[in-house]
Formats: structure tokens, sequence, C-alpha cells
């Protein structure tokens, strides 16, 4: 039952809406017929000329500036293998969206049914008035050599086969550093390669412009050593042969070895192989999904070894997204005519140098560390370190200046970082940050509504990406019987019937007894509420049983908060709680509060809010800029609304003068920075525009997160419950599927950091 669902799980979301992950969109206005006079006949015709004059000025008028072709034949698709070019198209297609969001890159990626060298090589050829850029994907070996140096040659735009030089680049950055902790030369290390596939090859070439002595190196496939005895090998694998005859295994060339990297197949190597290699080894072990050799058996082997994988859920990770986004970006905006030697060798260094600077606090966060730095579990950067982008792309573009392939030279390098910077955008970084934060460190979520499939659903996903530990309330048959019926598998998840419960029962309901006496709760209704998932939840989280509540897709938000209340109660040195909606938008993320609490707060109310919703800001690693919204700017207009949010301004500028804060102001004024300072110059939101909205009622705050959702494309996450001592967060009422993930991946969030403060040793 389990292979059956994840595989409908994958097809569900390249099938969902509109097919496939990528689409193309304008870049240009085009609301009136004079926009599309322009974008079209007869205005097309301008740019259309200036570029038959002056064919580089195709850069200048279309989007070749920023446009890459990621093209496959099909013949080696992942692990897959030779599957044809239709279906290698959803990896192109994933590799595209890579690309974009990484290096705002823009691709179109094309399929091709070409086996032959030449074949392929015509069509791409041909395809080069397009593209600033061609990566080439999934070939397999050897045409792809072929094809990449014939195409490199021929064309004269940026070519590069990733599969081959992705992983060269990223792990001789590691190599460069785990070489340096462990205390080794390059020109002296012994090198055992196992894997003799494009990249195996590709690395090994890398290895050896680094430093590494081919006397030094040896390397197998499939069929063993490479050796010049061997009738099986072409010139490329014949050139890694060797001449040793003290080796006729795997295991023979681990002895004393330096460096092991495997670019073959999982569980090759053994403990004993590794006991056997050299002081203070180190382990490349690269096959995926499992690596020649588990990173913990290896960890547990040897005390003194560096072990890097291509897995995420181990520290050194080489993942080709570390590099072939950035060096497409320095080659694009240096119009190079290729990707040579010299950008590759920048782009090692580049990434390794980055490695031994300090870490700034936003990926310690993304990663739930306190001081990731230089070491043998840090040897190269981590994916989510937005300095990449202007690290390697810059050392990327400068080597293509230096070697004499840029067409168009960068002589204002702070700006140019400053414009890669802006490429990265906002849209869904912070959810894909909050996302890896809680994986670092998984919470106990209890689901309230759990004979729902929906909310099942979640559970399996936040199992099965390691962001929550389920805890499932309701009827036991019921929720089984769902399961069953939806191939949900969640393994051994506890699963707990309040209604059944016996001495925890009995536990919770003194509890909330002696909490609720004196508020009209006898001991028979406190057992009574007990029975509401609602309520038990809560206490499962008020006695550390559960980490965090998530409740209220089948209810109304009323029903849900007041068992939090009565059971958790608010946070001391808060007066009132508080809900906060993140609107994911292409802008970038922006805050909205009070969305579901306080109806029509008082000036103080909204002082309260505006502390706890800044605050909670501040805690995603994002500078809060608070704009206060009425429809009033700062005082053109009088009325409850107005008086009351200028009154909550006032206070907050006396009480938090350090706040990043102003109103009363429209919203326009507080989203459109130019506006506000041509208007009213003295607002201390000047600069850059307000990312956290505080309205002036509920209902304001409601219909604006809504219209924004229903309009404007936002994904709305939430509603956030701020002010609580513990964890509690309601469902929209009917919430989807992914709505919930991303309330339990906030509602981990918020137990790490509620964990953090109450813990601060732990």
């Amino acid at each position: 039952m389990n292979k059956p669902n994840r595989k409908q799980d994958a097809l569900n979301y390249h099938a969902k809406g509109r097919p496939g992950k990528i689409q193309v969109v304008p870049t240009k206005p085009t609301n009136s017929q004079r926009d599309l006079t322009l974008a079209y006949s007869p205005g097309v015709a301008e740019p259309c000329l200036r570029i038959a004059e002056n064919v580089e000025d195709v850069y200048k008028y279309t989007a070749k500036s920023n446009l890459v072709a990621v093209i496959s034949n099909g013949t080696a698709v992942l692990g897959l293998g030779n599957i044809g070019p239709e279906a290698s198209k959803p990896v192109m297609e994933g590799k595209g969206l890579l690309f974009k969001i990484y290096a705002d890159i823009d691709v179109f990626d094309l399929e091709v049914n070409a086996q032959s060298v030449d074949d392929f090589v015509n069509i791409v050829k041909a395809l080069e008035p397009t593209f600033g850029g061609v990566n080439l994907e999934d070939i397999s070996a050897p045409t792809c050599f072929e094809i990449e140096r014939r195409l490199k040659a021929e064309m004269n735009i940026p070519v590069m086969h990733d599969d081959q030089h992705g992983t060269a680049i990223i792990s001789g950055a590691a190599l460069i550093n785990a070489c340096e902790i462990q205390g080794k030369k390059l020109d002296e290390i012994k090198l055992v390669v196992n894997g003799a596939g494009a990249a195996a090859v590709s690395c090994t070439k890398m290895y050896l412009s680094l430093g590494v002595k081919k006397e030094n190196l040896v390397m197998f496939d499939i069929n063993g050593l490479l050796t010049p005895e061997r009738t099986d090998l072409d010139e490329i694998r014949l050139d890694f042969a060797t001449q040793r005859k003290d080796i006729s295994n795997l295991a023979d060339a681990m002895k004393g070895a330096d460096v092991f990297v495997g670019l073959s197949a999982g569980n090759v190597v053994t403990p004993d192989m590794l006991i056997s290699m050299a002081k203070n080894p180190i382990v490349f072990a690269m096959a995926n999904p499992e690596p020649e050799i588990n990173y913990d058996l290896a960890i547990a082997s040897r005390d003194d070894i560096i072990m890097a994988t291509g897995r995420s859920d181990f520290p050194n990770q080489v993942n080709n997204v570390l590099g072939f986004p950035y060096i497409f970006r320095g080659a694009l905006d240096v119009r190079a005519t290729a990707i040579n030697e010299e950008m590759k060798i920048a782009a090692v260094y580049a990434i390794a140098e980055m490695a031994k600077k300090p870490v700034p606090e936003a990926v310690n966060l993304a990663y739930d560390m306190t001081n990731l730095k230089f070491g043998r579990d840090y040897i190269i950067p981590k994916p989510m370190d937005q300095r990449l982008i202007t690290e390697v792309s810059a050392a990327v573009a400068k080597a293509a200046i230096d070697s004499g392939v840029a067409r168009k030279v960068i002589t204002d390098w702070d700006a140019y970082n400053e414009e890669l910077i802006s490429r990265l955008g906002n849209n869904n970084k912070l959810l894909r940050d909050i996302t890896n934060k809680a994986k670092q460190s998984p919470k106990r979520v209890v689901f309230a509504e759990a004979d729902n499939y929906k909310i099942l659903r979640a559970a399996q996903i936040v199992k099965d990406e390691k962001i929550a530990t389920p805890i499932l309330l309701g009827n036991v048959d019921t929720i089984k019987r769902i399961m069953r019926d939806n191939e949900l598998d969640l393994g051994d998840v506890q699963i707990i019937d309040p209604k059944a419960e016996t001495d925890r029962s009995e536990k919770f309901a003194q509890f909330l007894f002696e909490k609720r006496q004196r508020r009209g709760i006898t001991l028979f209704e406190a057992k009574k509420l007990l029975t509401d998932r609602s309520y038990y939840g809560a206490c499962m989280v008020q006695f550390g049983e559960a980490d965090a509540l998530i409740s209220g897709l089948t209810k109304n938000y009323v029903s849900t908060i007041k068992p939090a209340l009565q059971i958790i109660g608010i946070e001391e040195g808060i007066s009132r709680v508080a809900g906060m909606y993140l609107m994911i938008t292409q802008k970038g993320p922006f805050f909205f509060g009070d969305t579901t609490v306080n109806i029509n707060p008082t000036a103080q109310e909204l002082v309260d809010i505006t502390v706890l919703i800044e605050k909670s800001v501040a805690q995603l690693n994002i500078q809060p800029r608070v704009a206060i919204l009425s429809y009033s700017n700062f005082g053109s207009n009088d009325g409850e609304l107005p008086e009351k949010t200028r009154e909550a301004v006032k206070i907050l500028h006396e009480k938090y003068p350090e706040m990043i804060v102003d109103g009363e102001m429209q919203a326009n004024f507080a989203l459109n920075p130019s506006l506000l300072a041509d208007n009213f110059p003295f607002s201390t939101l000047n600069g850059k525009p307000a990312n956290t909205l505080i309205f002036p009622t509920l209902e304001a705050g409601n219909i604006a997160y809504k219209l924004m959702q229903e309009i404007g494309g936002a994904e709305a996450v939430g509603p956030i419950l701020l002010g609580l001592k513990k964890p509690v967060h309601v469902l929209q009422l009917g919430s989807s599927v992914r709505e919930i993930v991303n309330m339990v991946t906030i509602a981990v969030v918020d137990a790490q950091i509620k964990c953090a403060k109450n813990n601060p040793k732990a």
C-alpha cells in the first residue's frame, strides 16, 4: 500500500490544475490595444529592424539574455535509464523550475527525438538564435561526451552538460575543503573512484585539474578495475586506466587510500574497507538514493572521517543546485560565448571559499543550527544560502571576462551584486525556509479531527517529509477504515479515542476542573468536555504529551480557540491573543493581522496586537515593517477608525521607538514607497514597502486576505494563532491538504521557538 500511494501523489502533483510545472507569462503590459500593438504588429517591427542591423541587439530587445534551453533525448533519465524523450519531460521541467527559483533564469525545456550524435548536435545548433545558453541533461555516456564537445566547439553560446560538470564542480569544492581540514595535499592524495559514467569521468577530470596526480588514481566501473589490458573501454575511460598490479578489486584499492569517491551503486563499500583507508579519510558516497555506504555506518566505523553524500538528510550534501543556476547566471550576464574550464574552476573555488565564511543567521535558522561553521560537517555551503547567487555568479562572470569569452564587461560589481540579490525575489522562499527549519527538529502534532480524509492525508505528508510526528484523535476503527479505503499509510502512528480513554482522561478532567471550577465547571462537566477532541488535544499539549495542536477543519473558530484559552492560556507578558495570516505573493511575504480574533479592537488593543505580530514576524527572521491601516492618511479624515489607529501609532512610537511602524495610512501608500515618499516624506516607513499590515477591525483584515487570496492569487497560510503559552493553530473551515500541511509546518516552528524559549539550555 505504501508505494502505490506515493506514486499517485507524484502523478497528482504533476497533473492537478494546469498540467506540468512551468508556464510562460508575459513580462510587459498587455491590458490595452496600445499594449498589443507595441507587443506585436506594428510595433514589433522596430526591434526586428534593429536586430537585423545589429544581431547583438537580440540581447537588448528579447528574452534571449535570460533564456536557457534544458535539452535531453531521454537516454539516461535519473536512475530510470533510456525511457525516451517524452518520459524525460517532467525532469526537464523540474530542472527549469530550479533555474527559475534559484537564479531567476527562464527556461524552455526541449525533449528531442535524436539518438545519434549528429542528429542531436544538428538540432541543438539550429536553435542557437533562440537561447542565451544550453543545459544538456540526462544524455547517456559515451555519446554525451561527444555531443558536448561538438556543441561547445560549434556554438557561440554557453553549453554545459550538468550531469557531468555539476557534480564535478560541487564535489571539487568539497574535496578542496575536506583536504584542508584533514591536513592532506591534493597532489599527494591517493584517490579511488568507483563508477565510470559521465559524472564520474567529469569529477575525475576536475580533481586532476585541481592538482590530483593521475598516478595516484584508480577507477572502477561495473566490470571492475580500469586497466590498459581491458578491451571494453573507450578512449575516455582508457585514459584513467591504472598500471598497478597490486589491485584486483575495490577492497584492495581502498587499503591506504586517502579519498573515496562513489558515483556507482548503494552499499558497495563495507566498514572494513573504510577501516583499511589511511588516517583522516575522505569519503564522498554520492550514489542516490542509497549511498555506497550508509552515512551513520561510516561515521560509526571511523571517528576521523569526513563524509559527504548526495542526500539532503545528512551533512555535506553534494547537490548540483549549488552550481548550475549560478554558473549559467554569471555566463548569461556577461553574454559569454562558452562555459570554459576557467569559469568552472572559478565556481569551484567560490563555493569552497564560501563555506569558510561566517554563515548568515538566516541559514542557521533555516537548518535549525546555532553556529554552523567550517568543519567536518560543513565543507560546502547549504543550498538555501542566498549568498550563492552573488558569490558564484560573480566569480563565474569575472572568469568569463578574464578568459576572453565575455561579450559584455561588468565594471560596477557592487551594482551587479545588488542586481543578483534583487533577482531572487521572496514569493515562496520564506515558506521553503520555514519547512526546512521544521524538518531540522520535527515535533509531535496532535490532529483533533483525524476522522477526515484531508487531515489524514496531511498527516501522512508531514510524517513522510519528516516535518512532524502525527498523533490522531478520533474513533480508531473509523480512522483506520478511512486510511484503508484511501490507501493511506501512516505506519505505527498513534491513534487515540478520547471517548475510550480512562486514566489519561481522568488526569485531564481533574486538571480542567481545578483550573475552571470557579468559572462554573464541575468535575462531571470537565469529564464531558474532555470527550471533545479540541479539549483533549489541548490537554495533551498542556501536559507535554504533544507539542502542538491542529484543529478547526470542520468546526467554527470559537469552538476551537475556546478550549485552548481555557486549558493552555495566554503567554506571560501578553495581554491578548491574535490571528495572523502569512500571505505568499509574487512581491514577497506579507503578514496580515488581526484577521480572526479581535473584532473591533481599541487603540490599546491595536497596540497589543501590533506588538504580538511584530514579534512573531521577527522570529521568522524577517525585519517587520509595520503599517497601521485605515481609510485615512495621517489625519486626513476624522472618525472612529482613523482616530483609534492614530492613537495606536502614537503609543507605539512612544513605547517601542525601535519598531519600524507608522500610520494611520491607506493600504496603497503603505505598499508603494514612491507614493509614500512623494506625499508623506516624514513617514518612518519611507524607503521600502510595509510587509506587516495591521487592520483596524477584524472585518477589514478578513476581507483583505480573502480578496488577496482569490483575486491576487496569493497563498494564505493561517490563521496563525499568536499569544498562547503553547502552540495551538486553527485551520480555516474546509482547508485544503496543502493548507493543512502549511499550518502544521508553522505549528512545528512555533513549537521549536517556544521550546527554545522555555528551555534555553536545551
